[in-house]
């Protein structure tokens, strides 16, 4: 167990975390404890954290990646900072054994849970802000997110036009993507399939064909969502 980890199990006030010693023990307490332990809790240094995050990341994707487009890095950066990723990065660190939790959340099990974890860490980065300024948050965030960038970068289709189409419609109460196959031609080797991709938000479906079902829909998918969305067609 690490010494963060046992000054937290003790009760104490732990002083360092991820690689940041705070000059301000209190400020990292904070920002570990959960709403549901009442008040004074991290929803406001989670709002700050979350703030610092999308600055910190969108400058070091525009430093590190000059030949992307503004769509390229948009997408990128939501990837990057969206909760599943910083759930990710929040059991690494060894979060869930950490934070602060009122009796009936940690008994329904918030420790696991992406939105509270997610919500930690981003408070966790306020609370580095607001201890240390902006440059060790420049340098945790550069650590903390070298993994997840790289797989990023390798897996492309980890969150594909599928997934982000569904998301851009939950985001806006739509209902879900219907797809269709309208057509299949060509011998069994060299199949060809032709989809329908049909979205509440547009006047008609949207069609694509590809070597597989799948690839059909990713492709249909793709199209429905660069004209729902005018900077993903750079």
């Amino acid at each position: 167990m690490t010494r963060v980890a046992v000054v937290a199990e003790r009760g104490g006030e732990a002083d360092e975390f991820g690689g940041y010693a705070f000059a301000d023990a209190g400020l990292l307490r904070l920002a570990l404890t959960h709403r549901s332990c009442g008040s004074p809790n991290n929803e406001r240094l989670e709002f700050l954290g979350d703030a610092v995050l999308g600055l910190v990341v969108g400058e070091l994707l525009y430093h590190g990646f000059p030949d992307f487009s503004e769509g390229e890095l948009s997408r990128l950066r939501a990837r990057l900072v969206s909760g599943s990723c910083l759930a990710g990065i929040a059991r690494e660190m060894g979060i869930p054994e950490l934070v602060r939790l009122g009796k009936g959340e940690r008994r329904d099990g918030g420790a696991r849970r992406k939105n509270i974890l997610a919500g930690v860490l981003e408070a966790i980065l306020g609370a580095i802000w607001l201890d240390g300024g902006l440059e060790p948050c420049r340098q945790r965030i550069a650590h903390w997110f070298a993994g997840p960038l790289q797989r990023a970068i390798a897996e492309p289709d980890a969150c594909d036009e599928k997934t982000r189409l569904q998301e851009f419609l939950q985001a806006r109460g739509a209902p879900l993507p219907v797809y269709e196959v309208t057509g299949a031609s060509g011998p069994d080797h060299a199949r060809r399939f032709e989809v329908a991709c049909s979205v509440s938000l547009l006047a008609g479906p949207v069609t694509a064909s590809a070597g597989s079902r799948r690839e059909a829909e990713k492709r249909a998918a793709a199209r429905a969502l660069a004209l729902l969305v005018p900077e993903l067609r750079t």
